[in-house]
């Protein structure tokens, strides 16, 4: 369901109070300004399309500061991506500051000092993440902050792309079909923020490329083996635990990270696979590795920014919004 907000819902002289507390609710705790006397107003259309938060945010001329008081007080770890739709934004953090005209787009991290300014009228596509999914994707994130990525070609403008077409057709798609996308989205965000990363490891040879599959398949195949661990893939493939982890070091994880992260993207999956609907959330959990089921939902919220329950809640009211099943 979308949830539309708008300043035309207050008198004039209460707008841009009332504008800090929109997103301050949508987004994090932070504080806005605008220059002038002018009239003053914004809306912000937000959807949830399986594990991504996207919002549509339309407003004039202001500057939105998030400091180390506003952390202290609501210190929720989250990656926000803003992306130029209409006008011009600025994003500063981490001492750059990034130019985005429309079709750009920067990253932003809610557990550091960050500001953002808009000389006019403007409207930008945010999209909203749990701090957790894109460290375990990317390295050194603190680096690739407050970086303009161009949307007119490459990964930029494939990302663009995704997010307006899965924002058009989201109410249409079955929830397996939306996660797919979402994931599809992340590493496509994944891959444009790559490009600006400073860092470039030296490539694997075909020999290590041809174990690193290996090892990613047999994980994928025991994933519901609760003892599955870099020992035991070394034991089966007749390799070193040590040389298992030199094989990761062009990843974004270490390789017993990885293994977390697969079952966690198998459980996201069975969560909305009909065929599941009446399977307890923590049997769920155990077909795919999780030996306690309490550890199973912390890992879980931890990485897609809600509950295992919450999460199929979700799936099913996406069925329910597309007239699936109906009469």
């Amino acid at each position: 369901m979308d949830k539309f907000l708008t300043t035309n819902a207050v008198p004039r002289d209460q707008r841009l109070e009332y504008w800090t507390d929109l997103i301050c609710d949508s987004y994090v705790n932070l504080s806005c300004s605008r220059p002038g006397d002018g009239e003053f107003a914004g809306s912000i259309r937000t959807r949830e399309i399986a594990s991504l938060n996207l919002s549509v945010v339309a407003s004039n001329t202001q500057s939105v500061l998030r400091t180390q008081g506003h952390i202290a007080r609501e210190s929720n770890d989250f990656f926000l991506v803003s992306i130029q739709s209409l006008g011009v934004g600025v994003v500063r953090q981490d001492g750059r500051e990034a130019m985005l005209s429309p079709g750009d787009f920067a990253l932003y991290d809610s557990t550091r000092p960050y500001e953002l300014y808009f000389p006019d009228d403007f409207e930008q596509i945010v999209l909203k993440l749990p701090g957790m999914q894109l460290r375990h994707a990317l390295r050194e994130t603190e680096r690739l902050t407050a970086t303009a990525v161009s949307g007119r070609e490459g990964a930029g403008h494939l990302l663009i792309n995704m997010i307006k077409t899965l924002w058009e057709d989201s109410k249409s798609l079955q929830p397996t079909s939306a996660l797919a996308i979402a994931n599809g989205v992340i590493s496509v965000l994944v891959a444009g923020l790559q490009t600006i990363s400073p860092f470039d490891p030296p490539p694997l040879s075909s020999l290590a490329n041809y174990h690193l599959a290996r090892i990613k398949a047999l994980i994928d195949t025991d994933l519901g083996d609760p003892q599955l661990s870099v020992s035991s893939i070394a034991a089966k493939l007749t390799l070193s635990t040590t040389h298992i982890h030199r094989l990761f070091q062009n990843e974004s994880v270490r390789p017993s990270q990885y293994i977390w992260l697969r079952r966690l993207e198998a459980c996201s999956r069975d969560l909305l696979d009909a065929s599941f609907a009446a399977k307890p959330i923590g049997e769920i959990g155990y077909r795919r590795g999780f030996s306690d089921a309490a550890h199973f939902s912390r890992a879980f919220r931890e990485h897609f920014g809600c509950s295992p329950r919450d999460w199929r809640q979700r799936g099913a009211q996406s069925v329910i919004d597309a007239g699936v099943g109906g009469p």
